[in-house]
């Protein structure tokens, strides 16, 4: 691990932070990590790739094909048949397929049907479904899906990347917290060691009582329990953070012990997420959004699926003509004068099968169109209540600012008056104790802040 250690460090003074601290990475530099070497992130771009493989897949039912067969039989030195018969065809959108035919048949005991020239007969002929099929069929409807299945992918591969890239940044914002948390700690530690020092001094000097000492102490205690408690959940927050950062072949990072965050990030987040410039009376997002639009593939694709049930209702017309010909090089010797045709039809005369079929398209129309309407509430309502949970955390933060700079000034006073013999010390503790609670509700308030952001950009899905 400390090999990784050193790896991360040299790469980072390499490429160098925006910030004034060199030892300082930002969210933004943190994301584009992420973004470019997460697993989850690169397993997510194979949802992609599967849908084209897919496609791919679909367009081979369209693909000419050549069909080769050969069968011989015989007995008793007697040749009882030798057949041949080659095919060559072309699928069409439409129910219509293009063949070519070549077929030489001989033997003693072969059925006359398959009697041919000497030197073979060549075919030439289409076969085309009038009916079932025509506008609509498997082939055409299983690549009409796989074109929406791709597009489904990629609204399904922004999603993943979304969610992921918002645990990341909840990791980050927890990293700020816990490193904020632990300067507040470190600060008032040194003031309960002054403290300590002064009290100590006076009371050697006659000036202040022995339990003045005895109280400075117990709060320098206190002061050091404190910052042992933020300091191991500090540590807890890096490691947690070092889970999304990888290299190149899959290669983990692990943070040096003096890189820290970015302590500016609460006037740097809305550049990074951009969610300065979210418009929320403006509901394009909602119809743009990678969930609906997946949903919305879905719906198209069980369209498609519908018209292929209702097909299955019409009959089945199959109509075949093939022209005849010994000589495939002359091509006027195909001609209406020698010709091979057939009819198919078939249909079930209950249909319960094709109805049933048909009736369950519809109903998973239906519910896909229940499920879009919800999800598009959703949505909305959501982004209102984050806008307002923004809005109110925002003056929760100023109001703990105020807070916190009153105490101080509280607990400056207290200790001038200390100074001069009229305060005392279990008000200074008091005071500071106040204080320090009150710091640690403005860093909370703004990790609320920053989560609250997140959660925006996350519901919006424009962390991608």
């Amino acid at each position: 691990m400390r090999v990784y250690s050193n790896i991360i460090f040299l790469l980072i003074s390499f490429l160098g932070f925006s910030q004034d601290n060199s030892n300082s990475l930002g969210l933004e530099e943190y994301l584009g990590y992420v973004k470019k070497f997460h697993p989850i992130v690169k397993q997510a771009q194979l949802i992609t790739s599967e849908g084209e493989a897919k496609l791919l897949k679909s367009r081979g039912a369209f693909d000419p094909k050549l069909e080769v067969d050969f069968a011989n039989k015989k007995f008793k030195n007697s040749t009882y048949y030798d057949k041949l018969n080659a095919t060559f065809k072309i699928p069409t959108w439409y129910g219509i397929e293009l063949k070519a035919n070549y077929e030489n048949n001989e033997g003693t005991y072969l059925n006359p049907e398959f009697n041919t020239p000497e030197d073979g007969l060549y075919t030439a002929g289409i076969s085309v479904s009038l009916a079932k099929g025509l506008l609509i069929n498997k082939r055409m409807a299983t690549l009409k899906q796989a074109n929406l299945y791709t597009n489904q992918a990629e609204a399904k591969q922004k999603l993943i990347i979304n969610e992921i890239l918002f645990e990341a940044i909840s990791g980050y914002f927890n990293w700020l917290k816990g490193y904020q948390e632990k300067l507040v700690f470190e600060g008032y530690l040194v003031n309960a060691e002054n403290r300590l020092n002064i009290v100590r001094k006076s009371y050697l000097a006659g000036d202040k009582p022995a339990v003045d000492t005895l109280e400075a102490s117990i709060n320098l205690k206190n002061r050091k329990l404190d910052l042992e408690k933020a300091s191991i959940k500090y540590i807890k927050s890096k490691l947690e953070l070092s889970n999304y950062l990888w290299l190149e072949d899959n290669l983990p990072l692990e943070l040096e012990q003096d890189i820290v965050p970015d302590a500016n990030t609460i006037n740097t987040i809305d550049l990074v997420l951009n969610s300065s410039v979210l418009n929320i009376e403006n509901d394009d997002f909602i119809q743009n959004h990678p969930k609906i639009k997946e949903l919305q593939f879905k719906q198209e694709s069980l369209l498609i699926e519908k018209r292929l049930k209702l097909n299955n209702l019409l009959p089945k017309i199959d109509v075949e003509y093939n022209f005849l010909s010994t000589d495939y090089e002359n091509i006027n010797t195909f001609n209406t004068a020698n010709y091979k045709s057939g009819l198919n039809i078939s249909l079930p005369l209950f249909l319960r099968k094709e109805r049933g079929d048909l009736a369950l398209a519809k109903l998973k129309l239906k519910d896909i169109a229940f499920d879009i309407s919800a999800t598009e509430v959703s949505l909305k309502n959501k982004v209102n209540a984050t806008v307002q949970e923004i809005d109110s955390y925002r003056k929760q933060y100023q109001i703990l600012k105020n807070l916190v700079i009153n105490y101080k000034q509280l607990v400056t006073s207290e200790e001038r008056k200390f100074s001069l013999g009229e305060g005392s010390l279990f008000l200074i503790n008091y005071r500071e104790v106040k204080l320090i609670e009150t710091e640690l509700k403005r860093i909370d308030a703004e990790f609320n802040i920053f989560i609250s952001k997140s959660n925006l950009s996350r519901v919006i899905n424009n962390l991608y």
